[in-house]
């Protein structure tokens, strides 16, 4: 007997640095390299600076407008991060960028001691946030939020779509101190428009509410859990979802707010290990202000080093897929 199998097409290597889109997706392309040049011609203290990835963290839209502002430092991110923290010394605002890993994990000291021990005002962007990479651990920063949220007076944030950050740019901007924000580049999904969103720093935003479950998250996860919500409402599940794009300092009274007095699953979802993230924020907050969920679930990237491979299959191998997250969520309510 013949028996014809649908195989699913061949995923090439070019899916291991795949726009996080799903086909069909409205998308905007470089909102961060547009916003900063737009921004930059009404601010001249702005200069850019990056460790030879301006293309790859779309700087080279500034570099093209505003040439003498912007400065290419080579692959030496400790450097970078020392530059930037002089240029801020002299009055200006740097905005230097490269990969999360290389930002973080190897420019670590030189942010802590150069940058944000004198409050100085350098905005870090940092592309391949997480799990937005199928290069394997040398390139994947999952833990890049655990790391910069043990500095002092350092603003973490961390935004889900075009929209999100074309709103953060001026926002991190106006904010006198240091800043990390997690950079989504290339083609970014637009969502947030459907949602009458608007960007806050310091602020989470309720994005849709629903009565079984409350999902807290932040960066592209929130995209997720909107869409979860939207597959499990055919199944009679309500899911809230609770927009958290600043990650410290965190919005707790919102979160309070959201989980007090309401018996529902809460489920802390971020493309971040869930050791020292958002889930782990949360669950501090919730503690302290004695606030006590129905239930209380992490739906973030196991402790461990992750694999290399195609981004759709590492995000459905690590729970954070749209179809991932909500049968964990559905395995989660029992």
């Amino acid at each position: 007997m013949n028996t014809v199998t649908d195989k699913k097409p061949r995923l090439t290597t070019s899916a291991m640095i795949a726009s996080i889109a799903s086909e069909g997706q409205r998308v905007k392309a470089a909102p961060f390299g547009k916003a900063l040049v737009e921004l930059a011609a009404s601010r001249p203290e702005i200069v850019g600076l990056t460790a030879d990835l301006a293309k790859y963290t779309d700087l080279h839209l500034f570099a093209q407008a505003y040439p003498d502002r912007f400065h290419q430092m080579g692959m030496a991110e400790q450097l970078l991060m020392a530059a930037a923290g002089g240029m801020a010394k002299e009055g200006l605002m740097p905005f230097a960028t490269t990969y999360a890993v290389f930002g973080t994990r190897r420019a670590y000291d030189f942010i802590h001691q150069v940058i944000a021990e004198e409050n100085l005002n350098v905005k870090i962007c940092c592309a391949l946030p997480g799990l937005t990479t199928g290069y394997g651990p040398s390139h994947q920063a999952t833990e890049d939020i655990a790391m910069m949220r043990g500095i002092p007076g350092l603003t973490i944030v961390d935004p889900c779509d075009a929209l999100d950050i074309e709103q953060a740019v001026p926002q991190i901007a106006a904010h006198k101190g240091p800043v990390y924000m997690r950079l989504l580049r290339g083609n970014v999904p637009l969502v947030l428009d459907e949602y009458d969103y608007q960007f806050e720093l310091g602020r989470a935003k309720l994005l849709r509410d629903g009565a079984d479950v409350l999902v807290i998250s932040s960066g592209f996860m929130t995209m997720r859990a909107l869409e979860a919500a939207q597959d499990l409402a055919t199944d009679n599940v309500g899911v809230a979802v609770l927009h958290c794009p600043t990650i410290k300092p965190l919005d707790e009274a919102t979160i309070v707010e959201a989980v007090r007095y309401q018996h529902r699953l809460v489920v802390v979802a971020e493309n971040h290990s869930v050791v020292g993230g958002l889930g782990e924020a949360v669950a501090s907050a919730l503690l302290r202000h004695r606030v006590q969920p129905a239930g209380f679930q992490l739906a973030g990237l196991p402790d461990a080093f992750l694999d290399a491979g195609a981004l759709p299959t590492l995000h459905e191998r690590y729970g954070i897929s749209r179809e991932a997250l909500a049968r964990r969520i559905k395995a989660w309510l029992g």
